[in-house]
């Protein structure tokens, strides 16, 4: 019987730490690099997981932590981001290359930091820190929204939407590492920001905090919810160009950034006009994705676009409908405000209020003022017995 030879993975190169480096494969008894033919973040996702350094955030290529020596073991690595070791992905076969050296591929891992639990992707979920080769969560003493924008800034996700608490992702099992975190909002890790110490907690995972980011879009040029829609894909940030740019497009934007309704969409570069590549054109929502990646376009860097055709969004920033049963135009009204979502009680509440909520939604008139949570409870306590919605004329077009 013919034994498997052994195959492991290490980073390297000039500058290289634990979790960046150049990509090394050992097979046959000697260590040998990887070629960057293809070379992309579902790669560098499966040899950051498999190296236990979190996420991927760039897959550098041409030798961008210098060049190796000996065998070029793999070429034209192909990886659905899954995979829990870099040899299971499809590639080209060991020593089989048509590269050159200084084509070697690399990866940076977001290092100590990871998201995890139910629901959770690569930029929403429970906050795991690695220390002293363990993972283990944070508890939610002092967690705000300065700490998650910490974390969405270092794995590179965007800014900070929500900072969720009380295990919204799930508890965990094993070692609470940090709590009482106390960020700025300026720092470049985590682990930068003052804590207790590091295993000091006293506190169970039903406390296990997360974050929602804003992930691979952006909004460039005005304010947190109105701007020049930016994306981010392979490792860079670009624009949306206005071909077919309509409110259906806005409405993902806008929901995918916590921003409330899509009001407005203006074209032209109205925002000024961006640089960098123009990642996509004749973008298509139903107005119904999670996401504006989801919805039909030409392909990434596919376009017919000049500079000065961005895209943009107005949304309505500070409101919101939400609840059951919710639309674009009825729902539970909701308020943004100190970087927290909440409602509003009915003492007083009428139809001269609801006019001004569905005139500022662009939702037409008020037809209705519900009280009495018709639309469902905020939160989980007896005030919120007395939150108000609307029902305005937009949901009756």
């Amino acid at each position: 019987m013919s034994l498997k030879p052994a195959v492991s993975v290490i980073l390297t190169g000039s500058g290289s730490t634990r979790c960046s480096g150049r990509v090394e494969v050992y097979h046959n008894n000697s260590w040998g690099t990887v070629c960057d033919d293809g070379w992309d973040l579902n790669d560098a996702e499966v040899v950051c997981r498999q190296l236990n350094c979190g996420s991927a955030l760039e897959a550098p290529r041409s030798a961008h932590f210098g060049a190796g020596t000996g065998q070029i073991w793999l070429d034209h690595v192909t990886c659905s981001g899954n995979e829990s070791s870099l040899t299971e992905c499809q590639h080209s076969g060991f020593g089989s290359n048509t590269c050159e050296r200084g084509q070697d591929a690399a990866v940076i891992c977001s290092d100590v930091i990871r998201l995890a639990g139910s629901g959770s992707t690569r930029c929403s979920g429970r906050v795991e820190i690695f220390h002293n080769n363990i993972w283990g969560t944070v508890s939610d003493y002092n967690w705000n929204f300065n700490d998650a924008e910490v974390v969405c800034r270092q794995l590179k996700c965007g800014t900070a939407l929500e900072n969720p608490q009380f295990g919204h992702f799930g508890e965990a099992t094993g070692q609470i590492w940090l709590s009482a975190v106390t960020c700025s909002g300026n720092e470049s890790s985590l682990t930068e920001c003052r804590h207790s110490g590091w295993g000091n907690n006293y506190y169970g995972h039903y406390y296990d905090v997360g974050v929602i980011c804003s992930g691979m879009i952006r909004l460039a040029g005005s304010t947190r919810c109105s701007g020049r829609v930016e994306v981010h894909h392979n490792n860079s940030w670009g624009t949306v160009c206005d071909d077919g740019w309509d409110l259906n497009d806005a409405e993902v934007v806008c929901r995918e950034l916590n921003c409330g309704s899509a009001l407005k969409v203006p074209t032209s570069a109205h925002f000024r006009a961006g640089t960098g590549k123009i990642w996509l054109d004749h973008v298509t929502c139903s107005g119904n994705e999670s996401s504006l990646t989801e919805c039909q376009h030409s392909g990434f860097g596919s376009n017919t676009c000049e500079r000065g055709q961005d895209a943009a969004v107005i949304c309505s920033d500070l409101i919101r409908l939400a609840g059951s049963g919710s639309t674009r135009c009825s729902g539970r009204v909701e308020i943004f405000h100190n970087n927290i979502w909440g409602t509003i009680s009915d003492y007083n509440w009428n139809l001269n209020d609801a006019e001004v909520v569905c005139r500022q939604l662009k939702c037409g008139s008020a037809l209705e003022n519900p009280q009495f949570f018709h639309f469902g409870w905020g939160n989980n306590y007896y005030g919120h017995y007395y939150d108000v919605g609307v029902i305005c004329s937009g949901d009756k077009l």
